[in-house]
């Protein structure tokens, strides 16, 4: 059985199909396609049945990232089926836990930044844990780069790019833990 993984931001076509097309090579790159599905979605529909916004296609191109893609909303039904669903920012976790149907569902919802980790410093006591903590002081939100230019998308990549490491080992420990 695959271990599912859904990214949710606003409309479904800046930051979450980015995170989707660089998680999904991340997964591709370890070998697990087979093992792992990735998507993403929206807390609202303003956008649904249309493609990724053009600077995020753009911006994924350029570093080498699959684009396909095509929004659509968040459903509460999808947590039955779904291991993992992935906030962008507070808001979008705040509304997905609002729509989880059980406790155990909402268990299941963490901040994308949440999972990146630690750079590697002179101390090292430094944890590397694949374990999400949404209660650090840090600013865990990946800014909406909709209303800006073309270097909000850039910022955006980098901050999805920074955190597919952890999540992926944190995949990888479940994925492990179910094997055991």
């Amino acid at each position: 059985m695959s271990y599912r993984v859904c990214f949710v931001c606003t409309g479904n076509i800046c930051r979450s199909p980015m995170a989707e097309s660089v998680f999904r090579a991340r997964v591709a790159e370890a070998g697990l396609e087979g093992l792992v599905e990735v998507d993403s979605a929206g807390t609202g529909g303003w956008h649904e049945g249309e493609a990724a916004d053009p600077r995020a296609v753009s911006a994924l191109e350029e570093h080498g990232y699959d684009t396909e893609h095509v929004a659509r909303q968040f459903q509460p039904s999808w947590f039955a089926r779904l291991d993992l669903v992935i906030a962008l920012d507070h808001g979008h976790l705040e509304t997905l836990r609002r729509l989880a149907p059980t406790a155990e569902d909402a268990r299941k919802i963490h901040l994308l930044r949440s999972y990146v980790r630690p750079s590697p410093g002179p101390h090292p006591s430094t944890s590397t844990s694949p374990v999400p903590s949404e209660s650090t002081g840090d600013d865990l939100d990946v800014p909406d780069p909709y209303y800006g230019g073309r270097d909000g998308f850039e910022e955006c990549l980098e901050m999805v790019e920074a955190a597919s490491t952890g999540l992926l080992a944190a995949v990888r420990q479940q994925l492990e833990g179910r094997a055991a």
